[in-house]
């Protein structure tokens, strides 16, 4: 069971949220915050003077007084409107990060909500229902309004649900669907299944709860959807860090290359964390091999870059996600709202923190950060396949002319590094005027963390190429023997891609060593060697 309280959630309980389905709960301690803050809702919603989305009307509206009878149909009427999110859904585990971020926020005791419309949030969690949350729709200006919008409208009973019983059969249907395009029926069978947010909550036991004033408002007024989406993105990118100094590691030793330029004492007078600790990574892998023995006083002076300055490049990656953490951390446990209530002083005071600024630079660092990882890894990569660059046979295939080897492996990798280029181009440079000017400048937070995660998605990708290449090039230097630690790591492809011998189809081979990177395989056979 993970409290939360507004203050504590980590990224590390985040993921056990979004990935293990750990339950939540709201923290005692939060408990008071959160009912004073809603006293002082109510009595402001009896009162003649304007508090805005309590008594008045929303965004450019906001100076339109909403007589108390209406009160309830506000806060109905604004999860119904802007539950207008296009576009493919975003997976459980994002919603399910989404829905823990913004409880946590709700627990802080800043946004008038009751403690039944929080717990009933959290029930949704618990309970595995998964609203249908487009994954477009947001510019990040006051919160992403749509997504949380559509999440909303499930706890009221409306709204959509993902039918995780029926996904698998749902996804092998969806080809023979596409003949029927042309109806808005067919047009919704192409998407996962969804259900009715009726039927889900009385399936799951479920009753809807009823909004009372600024209730609405403060289940969507927030960053919490680019927040999650940042946020396992970030994760994610740490894991491909670690994948990229075992792969590197391994590749250096298949090029014969020097275990010099990681010696502590080079680091240490250019002390960035990052750095160090990628240096240490290669160096303790490295350790011991048989391969590096052999070419000891080969007499070569210096390597290339790819290879000698592996640990600044990734070191330097490793700095930009220490900023994405720490902004990922301030932003789980921070209140978004507006208006934001003051128990303390029963104030009511409109601000702007629900501007997505943090999130969306934070996002555009990531995408642009990745991008040298995959780079410098697409660079080794040529070189294990060149056998002008390597020693080794051409496109690491004893065969070469009846067999191609790896030939289109690297080609694969080069393509996607420079679809990498693209994608770090930012995303919170743009800004587009909405909502009749009054919100005249918003951050494009949403959709720079979407960039952003498929950014590492395909850094990913190219790590796996040259993981894949590396081990054949260790294969081809028998009985020369990698050191004890990378020899886990070769013995841990090697159970489940077999050595190139005649060529086969290099992308389930690809595919799979990216699944080994994304479960996080490759830093369990390493232990504690790799931070």
């Amino acid at each position: 069971m993970i409290y939360l309280d507004g203050s504590s959630l980590t990224l590390e309980q985040l993921l056990a949220i979004a990935d293990r389905g750990e339950p939540v709960a709201l923290a005692d301690a939060a408990r008071d915050g959160v009912r004073a803050s809603r006293a002082v809702v109510d009595r402001r919603a009896q009162d003649e003077e304007p508090a805005y989305g309590i008594n008045t009307g929303f965004g450019s509206f906001a100076d339109v007084k909403i007589a108390p009878r209406a009160l309830d149909a506000l806060q109905l009427n604004l999860l119904r409107s802007h539950a207008a999110g296009l576009g493919e859904p975003l997976p459980v585990r994002a919603v399910r990060a989404t829905m823990a971020l913004r409880a946590n926020v709700l627990a802080k005791g800043f946004s008038g909500i009751r403690i039944g419309t929080l717990e009933a949030l959290m029930a949704l969690l618990n309970n595995g229902v998964h609203p249908y949350v487009p994954s477009r729709g947001s510019v990040g200006a006051s919160g992403d309004l749509a997504p949380l919008a559509h999440l909303a409208l499930v706890l009221i009973g409306e709204g959509e649900v993902l039918d995780e019983h029926d996904e698998n059969r749902n996804r092998g249907d969806r080809e023979g669907r596409r003949e029927n395009q042309g109806s808005l029926r067919s047009q919704r069978a192409l998407r996962l299944n969804v259900i009715p947010g009726a039927e889900a909550l009385s399936r799951a036991g479920l009753e809807p709860i009823t909004l009372g004033p600024k209730e609405g408002l403060a289940l969507i007024n927030g960053t919490q959807p680019s927040t999650a989406v940042l946020a396992l993105a970030l994760a994610a990118a740490e894991q491909v860090a670690r994948a990229a100094d075992i792969a590197a590691a391994l590749s250096i030793d298949a090029l014969r290359g020097s275990i010099h330029p990681f010696d502590a004492r080079i680091h240490d007078a250019r002390p960035f964390r990052g750095q160090r600790t990628s240096a240490a990574n290669i160096e303790a892998l490295m350790r011991g091999s048989g391969i590096n023995k052999s070419h000891e006083y080969c007499g070569k002076v210096q390597d290339a870059y790819s290879l000698r300055c592996a640990a600044q490049v990734h070191g330097a990656v490793r700095e930009a996600l220490r900023f994405v953490r720490e902004t990922v951390d301030v932003e789980a446990n921070s209140a978004t709202d507006n208006p934001m209530v003051f128990a303390d002083t029963g104030d009511i005071v409109s601000g702007g923190n629900f501007h997505g600024a943090p999130t969306a630079i934070a996002a555009d660092l990531l995408a642009a950060a990745i991008v040298p990882l995959a780079t410098i890894s697409e660079r080794r990569t040529d070189r294990l396949v060149d056998p002008a660059l390597s020693g080794l046979p051409a496109f690491l295939t004893r065969d070469g002319g009846v067999n191609s080897g790896y030939m289109l492996a690297q080609v694969t990798a080069a393509a996607v590094a420079s679809e990498l280029k693209s994608l770090a181009h930012p995303s919170g440079v743009d800004t587009i005027p909405t909502s009749a000017n009054r919100e005249d400048h918003v951050s494009m937070s949403m959709t720079a963390a979407l960039k952003a995660e498929r950014a590492v998605g395909r850094a990913r990708e190219v790590v796996a190429i040259e993981i894949l290449c590396a081990c054949q090039a260790i294969d081809l230097l028998a009985p020369l023997v990698t050191s004890p630690p990378l020899k886990k790591v070769h013995d841990l492809v090697r159970s489940r891609v077999p050595t190139l011998v005649d060529d086969r189809a290099p992308a389930p081979d690809i595919v799979t060593i990216t699944t080994l990177i994304a479960t996080s395989a490759f830093d369990d056979a390493c232990g504690v060697l790799v931070k």
